[in-house]
């Protein structure tokens, strides 16, 4: 997001005053308060908003993450200081689910490996793995992973899925819904869909990994305190799976002493799933709308319960701060 874009015209035209403030790298806490010490809303992305930060926030009333996943806002404390928490379901669905075609093709065939083989001086030609044939597993049914279905298919992949989405829900007949060990055991590909809550925490771990083939690969778009990182570089530099594809981990940026490094069978990337220009002029605007309507006690994507009523105080003339 920058001065003079879509999202930051619009703001302005609802009458608010825009200051950016990136927040690139290792996050720290003390410059993340103090970028929101004399805000009344945010528009935010990845950095992690504490209890103690949204305190140091007297004016703070609205936080719209430019995304899905709000693991890192503390969304109770929000609550309880009387700040809306929003995300935008969706908005990047159909950037994640392309990547996350690409990092299968990128598996099945090598093409890290080779392009790094290569730059090095060699001239690998190990064969690679053809999609057709081969069983997706996705956890998770929310919008991501229904947009990776179609694609998968039309590689001609088998799609299973597991999820605690409502039945009545499960409106896809092509894809099959099973119980996580069933997916595990017969999944040649494990693709990661769903939030990190409590529940999800370490989901996939030594167990996991010991229910899968000794041919499956793991791909994870969504976050990394969903994977035991430690037992997944236990079990790729074992043999008990064959690898796995990361596009977020615990730690980001990946921390130099990280687990996963050094693990021949794992490739981490940057989180660029949901980064594609599409998606992210879709979030600063989508994105945008929400702080507007947050601030005027109207949201439409609320996760607080923290809700700003429609008649309260506030100066004629905020500072939303854009990420």
């Amino acid at each position: 997001m920058h001065p003079g874009d879509e999202a930051d015209r619009y703001l302005r035209m609802r009458g608010h005053t825009t200051v950016h403030t990136p927040l690139a790298g290792v996050h720290d806490h003390n410059r993340i308060a103090a970028a929101y010490a004399d805000a009344d809303a945010a528009l935010v992305g990845h950095e992690p908003l504490s209890a103690d930060v949204l305190a140091r926030a007297p004016r703070l009333r609205a936080v719209v993450r430019t995304g899905v996943g709000y693991d890192a806002i503390d969304v109770p404390a929000a609550s309880r200081l009387g700040i809306t928490v929003s995300n935008l379901p969706g908005i990047n669905a159909n950037a994640v689910a392309e990547y996350t075609l690409g990092l299968l093709l990128a598996a099945a065939r090598h093409l890290v490996h080779s392009a790094t083989a290569v730059a090095a001086g060699t001239w690998p030609r190990e064969p690679g793995r053809e999609l057709r044939g081969a069983t997706l597993g996705l956890l998770g049914y929310g919008a991501t992973a229904r947009a990776v279905v179609p694609l998968a298919q039309a590689f001609g992949m088998r799609v299973l899925c597991t999820t605690g989405v409502p039945l009545e829900e499960r409106t896809d007949g092509t894809v099959h819904f099973v119980e996580l060990p069933q997916l595990l055991a017969e999944a040649d590909y494990v693709s990661v869909h769903t939030a990190l809550t409590d529940r999800s925490r370490g989901l996939l771990g030594a167990a996991a990994f010991a229910a899968m083939k000794p041919t499956a690969v793991l791909i994870n778009t969504a976050r990394g305190g969903i994977v035991d990182e430690g037992a997944l570089a236990h079990a790729v530099r074992t043999g008990r799976i064959a690898g796995a594809a990361l596009d977020v981990v615990s730690q980001e940026p990946l921390a130099p002493d990280s687990q996963l490094r050094g693990v021949d069978g794992i490739v981490v990337h940057s989180h660029l799933a949901g980064q594609s220009e599409q998606a992210r002029t879709a979030a600063g605007l989508e994105g945008a709308a929400e702080l507007d309507a947050s601030l005027a006690g109207r949201p439409r994507h609320a996760v607080s319960a923290g809700l700003l009523p429609v008649n309260a105080q506030r100066p004629d003339t905020t500072t939303a701060k854009e990420r």
